[in-house]
This record gives C-alpha cells, sequence and structure tokens, in this order.
C-alpha cells in the first residue's frame, strides 16, 4: 500500500493533468472551430 503522503502526491499529480487535459481539450475545440471556419469562407 502507499502511504498517505504518497497519495497526496498522486492526486495532487492526477488534478494537474485533468486540468492540463481539459484546457487542451477546449483549446483543441477551438483551434477546429477556427480552421473549419477558415475552410468553409
Amino acid at each position: 500500500m502507499a502511504s498517505g503522503n504518497d497519495m497526496k502526491a498522486a492526486q495532487a499529480t492526477y488534478n494537474t493533468f485533468i486540468k492540463a487535459a481539459t484546457w487542451g481539450t477546449g483549446l483543441c475545440i477551438v483551434v477546429v472551430a477556427i480552421v473549419v471556419g477558415l475552410i468553409s469562407s
């Protein structure tokens, strides 16, 4: 089993990853919308 300190560090890393993935997904959606807009015009 992991100790309490290891779990805190793992949760912090996981939360950082989730935030980065969320921002990355949003950024990809914006870029795709811009590209589609440029292609369709």
